[in-house]
């Protein structure tokens, strides 16, 4: 009868952890590849560039169909969102997935819903309104603006803690977990939400406004009124008085210098 190895069994068991580091490390730089290049081809799909299909286009189909498969991705979107994000929800969750996984997994299902959604996309005819000329350029450039307004604002914050690399990477490194700090700089100062504020931009300044950008514009746009608001609950749970205090100073979308919007 063959006995085992104690020295093979220790390193095996040394292995173990190696492994899962190692496997929750791909995941997560494997998720956000995704979303780079999720990112960049919803890019080019609302502003009708480099793409082979884009917003002004899809599958042929009736207006009520159009309607509901392209809202029902948009609300599919807003829901994910809205339940992924929170508190509770991330308590819940990091019980079945390992916590250094929670936010890439909400990164990986987000790109799933906006790959469908590019891909199931229903064409909805008609043309709000087109420009050409300087106007034309001068709208394409202000939400080329709207779209680097977004990207640097993640960097603001903490984008790879954002799009859950920071938290692999430091699970790989065998270091604890950081709990996201409040920082004001730059646009934050200007406006709570300035990610937000880019991503209206990008939708709504455009040359070509079809019905189905139309469409898409005013959901994504109700979304983020009525999204900001669980989340400004969030941002104060988290950080308290001093997001209180920042609350009072700073307005939430629109740099008016104003409270409110």
């Amino acid at each position: 009868m063959k006995t085992a190895n104690p020295t093979l069994s220790r390193a095996n068991a040394r292995s173990l952890p190696t492994l899962g580091r190692s496997l929750s490390l791909a995941y997560g730089l494997g998720t956000y590849g995704l979303f780079l290049g999720t990112f960049l081809y919803v890019m080019g799909w609302v502003m009708g560039v480099f793409v082979p299909t884009d917003i002004n286009g899809g599958h042929e189909a009736s207006m009520m169909q159009a309607v509901l498969v392209n809202g029902g991705f948009l609300a599919l979107f807003a829901v994910q969102h809205t339940i992924m994000a929170r508190r509770s929800f991330k308590r819940r969750w990091t019980r079945i997935i390992p916590a250094q996984l929670e936010r890439s997994t909400f990164v990986l299902v987000t790109c799933a819903i906006l790959i469908g959604m590019m891909w199931q996309w229903r064409a909805m005819p008609g043309v709000v309104w087109h420009v050409d000329g300087a106007f034309a350029m001068l709208l394409t450039g202000i939400s080329l603006a709207g779209w680097g307004i977004v990207l640097l604002s993640t960097f603001l914050i903490d984008h790879f803690d954002l799009f859950g690399t920071s938290q692999v990477v430091r699970h790989f490194q065998g270091k604890p977990a950081e709990s996201p700090k409040f920082r004001e700089r730059s646009f934050y100062k200007h406006v709570r939400h300035p990610l937000m504020l880019g991503f209206v931009i990008a939708f709504w300044f455009t040359p070509h406004m079809s019905v189905g950008h139309l469409f898409f514009a005013a959901m994504c746009t109700g979304y983020i009124l009525v999204g900001l608001q669980v989340e400004e609950r969030t941002l104060i749970a988290e950080h308290g008085q001093s997001y209180r205090d920042y609350k009072r100073r700073v307005p939430m979308l629109l740099p008016t210098g104003r409270r409110g919007l």
